[in-house]
């Protein structure tokens, strides 16, 4: 293997960086949707239990005691609860924005180092082929396959190593786009629920236990 990479050159190095930049960029993110997992709609129905029974501090406190997006976006609305429906969407989606955008954190990096990494394959190689005619060039017709055997080594490893860094890369990156892209999607949901939830309690007030 450390053959390999040195016989692809020095675009081997930016290669293998961008390797481990996007390890790091996948697991940041994996702890991020482990850290905040939570039954949304067992979670959801919770809350909306406590806002038809009129107990709004109580699930003002169930929404502190979650890492999940929807928790944030939640305790905005039931903070506003007293205001109009519009008022209360308002500063929902402008939670829910602000909890979608932590959720896709980073991963325009990692979309960064899917578009880079075969790039680079391809920049080593052009520079391989250079390399093997210029060897061509300088033997003529003496040249032999070991002469040219070096820039046909670049050229190869590094499309390879390029492809390899990015087609992971890329399935992993859908997969995190997938959900973020659930996250707002659940986070759009229950909040218009809960706006209802809250109208109907201002129309017609529960009580407090």
């Amino acid at each position: 293997m450390l053959d390999m990479i040195v016989k692809g050159g020095w675009v081997m190095a930016p290669i293998i960086l961008g390797s481990i930049v996007a390890i790091a960029l996948v697991i940041e993110r994996w702890w991020y949707f482990r850290e905040t997992r939570l039954d949304t709609a067992g979670f959801a129905r919770e809350i909306f239990g406590m806002v038809e029974r009129g107990q709004i501090e109580r699930a003002l406190g169930a929404c502190n005691g979650v890492t999940h997006p929807l928790g944030a976006v939640l305790r905005a609305g039931l903070e506003h609860a007293g205001e109009t429906p519009w008022e209360i969407q308002r500063v929902m989606e402008r939670e829910g924005q602000r909890q979608v955008e932590k959720a896709e954190k980073n991963l325009n990096y990692l979309v960064m180092v899917i578009g880079v990494e075969p790039l680079l394959g391809f920049l080593g190689t052009i520079l391989g082929l250079i390399q093997a005619f210029m060897s061509w060039e300088r033997y003529s017709t003496s040249v032999t396959v070991s002469a040219l055997a070096a820039g046909i080594y670049q050229a190869m490893i590094t499309t390879a190593a390029g492809l390899i860094v990015a087609i992971p890369c890329f399935v992993l990156y859908n997969i995190l786009l997938g959900k973020v892209s659930t996250t707002a999607q659940e986070l759009n949901h229950y909040g218009d629920e809960l706006v209802s939830f809250l109208a109907a309690k201002q129309r017609a007030p529960g009580i407090e236990p």
